[in-house]
């Protein structure tokens, strides 16, 4: 589907009139009973309603940010238009609307919009299910035939008599209302009608052919019946406020649902400046002829897409037709029973209380914001409940950004473990000292402090702690793993969280490579720092070696490290693999001990079967003696693990490969090895000099890796599976200077390309 910004050239009019005309039809048969319903809801004309829905569509579609949203008045603003409408008069609400729109031009062009983006979610569905719940509580009274009363705690507390008293047309028009909306969209052939449209013509028809008592909506004039704007009258505050609060629950509503219509389509994505300047000249034309405020929608923007809009031709269309429909067809309008559109509103009502939201937000531990939003919009008001429920989301977000966990365990008799992980902060000193306290005087201590901030009475606290603990005979081991603000306030340094390079976990680095923080005083044992070139030449002088204690062998401490910091990480991984293997790639590489596969293919546990010995040599079938050790791996990688790749992987400086350009070393066992090099070595002499900067001892480990995987095809089961292509083999060099993977391609190594950023 191909979704077009609005510029529509001659030979596209055919995609206009076959998909945008078809689903602004349907858009305007979703967006007439809705206006009417809206307006009845906010006490304003009825004729204010379809006003907004003809400039919402014309104006807002024409002008606004996203190709396929479709703006008009919208239930969520219904109760702020209600109350200004009983505080101000109708007139003077829509001058309000007009300083709304104005507000929304000078914020658009301002370039403000994505800010409405840092609302919390919670807050906004949840004054969405406030609003919701407030509208059906009000309409129900008008379908039980009585009156809504001024709250919705009011209407819960008169709902009792309400329902007693005997309103049987009312009650039956409004049943049968619901009962359509229910089912109308569950019969198939059906919902070519919009649901809504299909209620109100089935209440209408119904009501007028049983003669029935019910209150009819007053649309007498049409578009000519709608009165200008008039200044309001009153505390220029509270009008300022009003205005505020239009414009602010306009925006968000409109630019909401604006991010959510990409989500419908795969055309330009939308402009969220310039639909908040669109929706600002929509609330000022709007205001300016008699209509409720402007939005964008979600019910009219989801249909709209769904129907098959390709461009923004679609809206504007949907409100030339409600324009039309209105001018030529008022008095059909005038025959729809009010308690018909109010039932139409009590299932809006009840639909804007989304379960879905509350799923999600139950899942982000959001919950209490939205249920505090919506409680406060119910029993107080809307402004209020905004406001309550965006201070309870910034004092969540501020708990949650102070969070900090300190986890103290016994390591072994007087060896304690300490793990601080979160924000530290004076919030949570208390905790930390707490914890603190309870470490016997004069023990071994291993602290891991997985911090994103620490501030000055964090660290004061932190530090005297550990000074008076190395006092009494202790010893503590600080280790950093992420951002070293413990380390950098010992040393002055003055660190911004913004600017605090990331650091990953440094399980890579050789043993002598490992930062610590140890004490140096109380019998600490120190740290040496040492400066390591890489590979481009760079300079790195914040690389310390670890000076270990005596009698403390490397695998030892490696094994404890991986024991606290790795295990935890991986044991879920590999208890799912613990009782069955299934490695895709029989890796087969050199004893080198600067080669690791798992770095150089990011790979991790299950993913490489791997075969190391020296010189990454594969014996041939009919090598004499056999080498069984070799023969057995590839035979059961193949035939048993069902490995799809195998790959041989080289790398420069081999010292297998410098035996056998010079002298062998007088070790008979490797000397015996060696011989299975030898198709390698005569392949070398054989070959054509290179005009590469490769030396003879690195090009002699590239045709080395060849020669294995010819070596590979003499195993008969080997090239029976590659001739099927069942298995593939390739070859793999690695330069260790810099740390760059070469690819075999066509005979000619290729190193790998870096992805690059920027």
């Amino acid at each position: 589907m191909t979704i077009s910004d609005g510029t529509i050239a001659p030979r596209n009019w055919k995609s206009v009139f076959r998909h945008d005309v078809p689903a602004s039809l349907v858009v305007f048969l979703v967006a007439v009973p809705l206006s009417l319903g809206i307006a009845v809801a906010s006490g304003a004309p009825v004729a204010a309603g379809l006003v907004a829905a003809v400039v919402g569509g014309v104006v807002g579609g024409a002008l606004g940010g996203s190709v396929v949203q479709v703006s008009g008045p919208a239930a969520g603003l219904s109760l702020v238009v209600a109350e200004l409408v009983h505080t101000y008069g109708w007139r003077a609400t829509c001058a309000i609307t007009v300083m709304a729109g104005l507000l929304q031009l000078v914020l658009g062009g301002l370039k403000v919009a994505r800010a409405a983006l840092g609302v919390s979610p919670a807050v906004v569905h949840g004054m969405l299910a406030g609003v919701g719940v407030v509208i059906a509580l009000s309409q129900l009274h008008i379908v039980l035939g009585g009156s809504p009363q001024r709250s919705a705690l009011e209407n819960v507390l008169e709902l009792p008599a309400q329902i007693l008293d005997n309103h049987t047309h009312a009650v039956m028009i409004g049943v049968l209302t619901i009962g359509v909306l229910l089912v109308w969209g569950r019969i198939p052939r059906l919902r070519a009608v919009p649901a809504p449209l299909a209620a109100l013509m089935v209440a209408t028809l119904t009501a007028a052919v049983s003669g029935w008592d019910l209150t009819k909506v007053d649309l007498k004039g049409g578009f000519s019946s709608v009165q200008g704007p008039l200044m309001p009258q009153g505390d220029w505050h509270a009008i300022a406020g009003a205005v505020l609060l239009v414009a602010l629950l306009a925006g968000v509503e409109s630019l909401l649902t604006c991010v959510a219509s990409n989500r419908l389509h795969d055309g330009p994505r939308a402009d969220l400046d310039r639909e908040l300047t669109a929706q600002g000249v929509a609330n000022v034309v709007s205001g300016a002829l008699g209509g409720l405020p402007v939005a964008g929608v979600v019910v009219r923007t989801t249909t709209n897409a769904r129907a098959g809009a390709r461009s923004r031709w679609s809206t504007v269309l949907h409100g030339v037709w409600v324009l039309l429909f209105t001018a030529v067809f008022a008095w059909m309008i005038a025959l729809i029973p009010l308690e018909a559109l109010a039932a139409l509103l009590l299932f809006i009502g009840v639909q804007m209380v989304n379960l879905a939201h509350v799923r999600n937000l139950r899942n982000h531990r959001e919950m209490p914001v939205y249920f505090v939003t919506l409680a406060g919009v119910v029993l107080i008001g809307l402004a209020e409940g905004v406001a309550i429920g965006l201070g309870l989301a910034a004092l969540l977000a501020l708990r949650r950004l102070a969070w900090v966990s300190v986890d103290v365990r016994q390591a072994g008799e007087r060896r304690w473990r300490i793990v601080v992980t979160g924000s530290l902060t004076f919030l949570g000193v208390p905790r930390l000292t707490e914890a603190l306290r309870g470490i016997p005087a004069g023990a071994a201590v291993e602290l891991d402090l997985h911090l994103d901030f620490m501030d000055n009475a964090a660290f004061e606290a932190l530090h005297t702690w550990r000074l008076d603990h190395e006092r009494t005979g202790g010893v503590i081991d600080v280790d950093e793993p992420h951002a070293e603000w413990y380390s950098a306030a010992i040393n002055g340094v003055r660190l911004f969280p913004a600017r605090i390079p990331p650091r990953h976990d440094r399980w890579w680095l050789p043993w002598a490579y490992r930062r610590r923080s140890r004490s140096a005083e109380a019998g600490g044992v120190g740290s040496g720092s040492y400066a390591v070139i890489g590979a481009d030449g760079t300079r790195h002088d914040d690389i310390s070696v670890l000076c270990e204690p005596q009698g403390m062998p490397d695998l030892l401490e490696g094994m404890r490290e991986f024991q606290r910091r790795t295990a935890p990480m991986v044991r879920p991984v590999l208890h799912r693999m613990a009782r069955k293997q299934s490695p895709s790639h029989l890796f087969i590489t050199c004893a080198d001990s600067r080669i690791v596969p798992n770095i150089i293919t990011a790979s991790g546990p299950g993913d490489l079967f791997t075969l190391r010995n020296i010189g990454n040599l594969v014996p041939r079938a009919d090598a004499v003696p056999a080498d069984d050790s070799v023969a057995a791996t590839i035979e059961y990688a193949v035939k048993v693990l069902d490995v799809r790749m195998i790959t041989v992987c080289g790398h420069s400086g081999c010292g297998a490969m410098s035996a056998l350009l010079g002298e062998v070393p007088d070790l008979p066992a490797l000397r015996n090895w060696l011989r299975h090099g030898r198709q390698s070595l005569a392949r070398f002499v054989a070959a054509e000099p290179c005009d590469d900067d490769a030396g003879p001892l690195d090009r002699l480990c590239r045709t080395n890796v060849i020669q294995q995987l010819d070596n590979l095809r003499s195993h008969p089961f080997v090239d029976t599976l590659v001739r099927a292509g069942k298995l593939e083999l390739t070859g793999l060099y690695f330069d260790i200077g810099a740390a760059r993977v070469h690819v075999l391609e066509q005979e000619r190594f290729t190193p790998v390309p870096e992805l690059r950023t920027g």
